[in-house]
């Protein structure tokens, strides 16, 4: 049934006007490998898979990807998953991507086909999770009652206005929850804030709200906060003590991230004539 398609390459685009399929005439055809074997294998990895087992429509399988930007190589290496995965499990494969942007959200749900416009063949449309869908949970109480949705919130509304009452509500929520459950949260909150701004809203946070956790990534955090409240509190002693703040000094007090050097700079702020002397025991 398809060898005559080999013997005449070109009988397909006869029978698309049959079907009224309207492909162009090809300018030329040629005939490919057959063997569809991966002689040296290909990673492809997905973010995360989950089975679901139901009740009243049985197992399916769950593929979820994070994407931060628009990528055009991105929907087919969706579809891939797609297929691979219902080969292998011989399961219906549904796919969820989590973005934090509405622009990249709105790119993500836009159903892409692997075939040309009049003959589609496999078509990529994930559920797609976002700042668009996600709730904004600003109530400590909501968040505590669903800690692992108001993380997700809060990562999905990462670029947001309220994204600093969002994040207080989580860090107010995790206060009455035992240490091992508020670690995890932390730390993916942490990661999940990426280089935003939002990032440093949440290191002050653990460093005030949270300060009786003492995880590595807690600890870190809390550093990283007090070391930008310190450095702050020195520019605003030398400048409320009429001292001019070189750009020099500015940088070099904003970019220190030790807590006891920052420290220190903050006893002699108090009493040093200029700016610069705050400097001068650590420099000589």
């Amino acid at each position: 049934m398809h060898r005559i398609f080999r013997h005449d390459p070109r009988l397909f685009s006869r029978l698309s006007d049959l079907l009224g399929l309207s492909l162009p005439p090809p300018i030329e055809i040629s005939l490919l490998p057959t063997d569809l074997t991966e002689a040296s294998p290909v990673e492809r990895r997905v973010d995360t898979l989950l089975r679901l087992d139901t009740e009243r429509d049985g197992s399916l399988l769950l593929a979820i990807e994070a994407q931060g930007k628009k990528d055009p190589a991105k929907p087919a290496s969706l579809a891939y998953y797609t297929a691979y995965l219902w080969t292998k499990y011989r399961l219906p494969t549904a796919l969820l991507v989590v973005c934090q942007d509405r622009g990249t959200a709105e790119w993500a749900g836009r159903p892409v086909a692997s075939g040309p416009p009049h003959m589609p063949t496999l078509t990529v449309q994930p559920i797609v999770v976002g700042p668009h869908n996600m709730p904004v949970i600003t109530d400590p109480a909501e968040a505590r009652a669903d800690l692992a949705l108001a993380t997700l919130s809060a990562l999905t509304h990462a670029g947001d206005p309220d994204i600093g009452a969002i994040l207080k509500a989580l860090s107010s929520a995790l206060r009455d929850v035992p240490e091992d459950v508020a670690d995890p949260i932390i730390e993916f909150t942490a990661q999940g804030l990426g280089n935003r701004p939002a990032r440093e809203v949440w290191r002050n946070l653990v460093a005030v709200d949270l300060s009786f956790y003492t995880s590595y990534l807690s600890e870190e955090l809390r550093d990283e906060g007090r070391a930008q409240g310190n450095a702050d509190a020195i520019l605003i002693v030398l400048e409320q003590r009429g001292l001019a703040v070189s750009d020099s000094v500015r940088e070099r007090v904003e970019g220190c991230n030790d807590p006891e050097t920052l420290r220190r700079w903050l006893v002699r702020a108090v009493t040093v004539a200029t700016a610069e002397a705050i400097f001068a025991e650590d420099d000589a």
